[in-house]
This record gives C-alpha cells, structure tokens and sequence, in this order.
C-alpha cells in the first residue's frame, strides 16, 4: 500500500534508544510514508555523530544546536561555530534551542544568552530556528519578538504544548507550529485547539522521537514511523483528508527547510 508523503521534521536518532538499529528504523518510515526526517543534535560536541547519520542515510537531514536544558553544562556556542557547521549540505535549521524554566530555571540567563546567538545564526544563514519553550513563555515571546524586530528570521516552535498566547505570539512572527504525540493525547484538548485556530500552512509534524510516542504506541519508544499517527489526528484537527493534510504539512517543511526541499529536487 502507498501511504501519502509526509516528513517527520524533529527526532534524535543519535540517541542510545536507536543505537544500531537505524536502517531498520529508517526503512520502517519510509514503509509508512514517512519519506524524510530532520535528526537534532542537542549538544554541539555530538554534532559529529549526527552528521554521520545523515551522511549516511538520504532520508535524513539535521539540525544542531545547545538545548536550553544544556545551556549551562555545555561551552556557549558562538555565532560563527553554527555558521561554520551550517555550511554542510545536509544542515537544515538552527537548534534545537530555546528556554525551558521547568527543570532548569535556575540557568535563564545563560539559556537566554544562548537562544539569541542561535538566532543571529539563524539571520546569518538564513535557516531556521528550532525553538524549545517550556514554563517560559513570556521571556520566549519577548526574546523572539526584540530579535526580529532587530533582524527577520524564520522559526518553527517544535513540539508546541505551551499557551495560546505564545502561539499567536509566534505566528504573528511567521513563525511556525509543529505537532507532535502530545496534540494526540486524550487529555490534549487545549494544544488541539490551540492548533485548529492556526493557519494550517504554517503547521508541520514531528514525533521528537524517542519520546512522546503517540496512541497506540504511546508509553512505548516512538520513532519516526509514528509520525503517520500524529499527522492522522492531525488532519482530524483541520477537518482534512489525511493525504490533503499530509501534502499541506510537507509543502510547508519545504517553504521553512528550503535546503532540505533543494536536496529533494537535486537528488
């Protein structure tokens, strides 16, 4: 059977969960239509691990940066480091980074230093900014804000679970939403809603694997096959055949990830 195209825009398939088993993994997405995937680095000195998945796989792509929840364990990138390390032909976006006062308030300042040196290489390169944000939604709405008020980049708000407010604040930027297994948890009414007051050409889908694998896998390890599920509620949500949202969904990953779309129409 030929599943409608779809991409998972956000995984991390360097993590230990995956460990020797990405050929298998690969191939199941792709088996479910899952036909490209963005693999995140979140600490720059694994950077090279990540790369080599991508190098590896045509399907993959990736994206590097210093997770918030990192920020104060790790050396601060600098806007020249990403710059360098976006020249690589399968670097798509700038991150993930972000902030994330839930488990780690304590380092605002520093996840705050990092989030705008990630952005200024997002202007730089003109890719786009991965963006975290848990608990910390009136800074992330000032931050982003101040910095494109300075200098216009583009931004995707991975894994969206916080407030309408930030939502609207992100898509009044023109930035965009991306939906992950938390949209198809029974109790995630609010981040549907949330989603289906969106303009659905500024919606992506990701599952953030190996996490938050959605039903009926959930409470399992996701992995990027799982994405079909997501995009499924997620075609619910707008009120759309799935194949229609699945088409819409990829066409915005290729408007915001135009290097990975030009790799597409090279290969």
């Amino acid at each position: 059977m030929q599943y409608p195209t779809i991409v998972d825009s956000h995984c991390h398939l360097d993590f230990p969960d995956f460990d020797g088993q990405h050929a298998d993994i690969i191939a199941r997405a792709i088996e479910a239509g899952v036909t490209r995937m963005v693999t995140i680095c979140t600490r720059l000195r694994q950077e090279p691990q990540v790369r080599a998945i991508a190098e590896a796989h045509d399907a993959v792509f990736y994206a590097a940066g210093t997770h918030p929840m990192s920020a104060a364990e790790e050396p601060l990138a600098t806007v020249e480091e990403l710059v360098t390390l976006a020249e690589h032909p399968k670097f798509v976006g700038i991150g993930e980074t972000g902030l994330d006062y839930h488990y780690t308030a304590e380092s605002a300042q520093v996840q705050q230093e990092s989030l705008r040196i990630h952005i200024e290489a997002a202007r730089r390169t003109g890719l786009p900014l991965i963006i975290h944000a848990r608990d910390a939604d009136a800074d992330m709405a000032r931050i982003l804000s101040e910095e494109h008020a300075a200098g216009a980049y583009a931004c995707v708000m991975h894994c969206f679970s916080s407030t309408a407010a930030l939502a609207e604040a992100a898509l009044d930027l023109g930035f965009y939403l991306s939906m992950s297994g938390i949209a198809t948890f029974p109790r995630s009414q609010e981040v549907r809603d949330i989603f289906a007051a969106a303009p659905v050409d500024r919606i992506l889908v990701e599952t953030d694997s190996p996490y938050l694998a959605p039903p009926p896998h959930r409470g399992r390890r996701n992995e990027p096959a799982y994405t079909a599920h997501t995009a499924k509620v997620g075609a619910e949500v707008f009120g759309m055949d799935y194949a229609d949202f699945s088409a819409q969904t990829t066409a915005n990953f290729e408007r915001l990830f135009t290097k990975a779309a030009r790799w597409q129409q090279a290969a």
